[in-house]
């Protein structure tokens, strides 16, 4: 009896120092390496967004940044990498540790929670479409107060796809309810947003589903921004934070501590208008009753 109860204390004695060991991991990784590996997704723009031979830049960027600056109070002369990723394997290249941060358009719920951490809020926002002025009828309704009055002899597309992009919760969501119902609506998956936008442009999809706020920014880059219109009515809810280690207690202490000194700082609201324009001063009240009190 007692030999076995002895070996149920060293176990757990293992297991404590093994839990210790991996919330002391992600700063000692970072002291011994001399950087830190930022990943971001490319293709999000306010949020996270490049160019060929350039750093990236955005909102998500820059709150990012400010966590960075904590980080170098503790580790001095921090290099920062940056490294591109995408939402199929970002999740999982913050759990191996390939990038210490994951930045960018990123939800947060439960199921990728089972692999990653998550910061404190950075935004809120919810999924709609992004709409042709003569998408079909049924689509305008659904995501419009007031749906465009289309003319007699304008032609009406009728092909029913609707475009989303792969690898998203927008897109789990809408599968999870087409598969509940007889519907004659198909949905299309895109790598990117760019792609989903062309296929909008080009009559190959009626809608192109996002969250609201890439699609604001995503009409601006369209061919023609004014045959486009975007939802006002959002069917999710996305709350917006960026991607940490799991375990890491103190790592995400000093991540949640970095962005509310920034949140409660005089620099915030023009950071936000720099991004978000005449949305800024709404956007800066939510997020202020949604962070971690100091």
């Amino acid at each position: 009896m007692a030999k076995c109860m002895r070996r149920f204390l060293l176990a757990n004695v293992v297991l404590w120092l093994s839990a210790a060991a991996a919330g002391a991991a992600t700063l000692d990784t970072l002291t011994q390496r001399g950087s830190v590996r930022i990943g971001y997704i490319a293709d999000e723009a306010p949020f996270s967004s490049t160019k060929p031979g350039a750093d990236p830049v955005g909102y998500a960027i820059d709150l990012c940044g400010k966590i960075v600056d904590e980080i170098e109070h503790q580790v001095p002369q921090l290099e920062r990498e940056y490294i591109e990723m995408t939402l199929a394997n970002g999740f999982d290249a913050v759990k191996n540790g390939q990038v210490d941060l994951l930045c960018g358009a990123i939800t947060v719920n439960l199921k990728r929670r089972e692999i990653v951490d998550f910061s404190q809020p950075i935004f809120l926002t919810g999924a709609t479409a992004l709409l042709r002025k003569d998408s079909p009828d049924y689509l305008q309704t659904l995501f419009i107060d007031k749906p465009a009055v289309l003319s007699v002899d304008q032609p009406v597309a009728s092909t029913r796809v609707i475009g989303v992009r792969a690898s998203t919760t927008t897109g789990t969501t809408l599968r999870e309810a087409l598969a509940t119902q007889v519907s004659e609506t198909k949905l299309a998956d895109f790598e990117t947003h760019e792609e989903g936008l062309a296929a909008l442009e080009d009559h190959k999809i009626d809608a192109y589903i996002a969250d609201q706020v890439l699609l604001i920014s995503l009409a601006k880059r369209a061919r023609d921004p004014s045959s486009l219109h975007i939802g006002d009515r959002l069917f999710t809810h996305e709350p917006y934070a960026i991607a940490l280690p799991r375990d890491d207690a103190d790592f995400r202490l000093l991540a949640d501590r970095a962005l509310t000194e920034f949140y409660m700082s005089e620099d915030f609201l023009p950071l936000l208008e720099t991004y978000f324009g005449s949305e800024a001063p709404m956007l800066h009240t939510q997020i202020i009753m949604e962070h971690i009190p100091d």
